[in-house]
């Protein structure tokens, strides 16, 4: 099997979710994920047991769609007004591909400005993508922080 058709697909797709995410597309975001997928940041760099661990976030499909109508209703002081921002992902890997899963990781850089100040992110991400079609629907997705100590800030979006 040839893995570079799979990769190209993939990472147009990370591309798409970053834009939407970018673009304050929030609902369209809530589209690409499995019903049981899981967004999850964790707080150790080096956990893999999500489910017994610490987390910035654990969202199941009910936590993101909380998450998403936070963000658009204007009631968290942390969302008003919206941060914007600017994602960039590379160094995308193939871990793995099958007709039932691909697995990929890849770096993300992420820009924010919001009241007049600037803050940035920096994340390996972790996606499992389920294969529909000619894309993908979210399975997990781990956004592990390398400047996570900064992240208690408030912070008014999705990574």
């Amino acid at each position: 099997m040839n893995p570079q058709p799979i990769l190209n697909a993939a990472v147009h797709f990370i591309n798409l979710e970053a834009d939407l995410l970018d673009q304050g597309e929030f609902r369209e975001w809530l589209t690409l994920w499995q019903p049981q997928g899981m967004y999850i940041i964790p707080i150790d760099q080096q956990a893999t047991d999500f489910a017994n661990t610490l987390n910035y976030a654990y969202d199941n499909q009910a936590m993101r769609e909380k998450r998403v109508n936070r963000l658009y209703s204007g009631e968290s002081i942390s969302t008003t007004p919206r941060a914007r921002t600017i994602r960039m992902t590379g160094r995308h890997r193939l871990l793995s591909a099958d007709e039932e899963r691909v697995e990929i990781r890849c770096a993300q850089f992420l820009y924010e400005y919001r009241k007049g100040n600037e803050q940035h992110y920096v994340a390996d991400l972790s996606y499992v993508l389920k294969p529909q079609g000619e894309t993908f629907l979210i399975a997990q997705k781990v956004v592990r922080l390398i400047n996570g100590d900064d992240f208690l800030h408030s912070i008014g979006y999705i990574l």
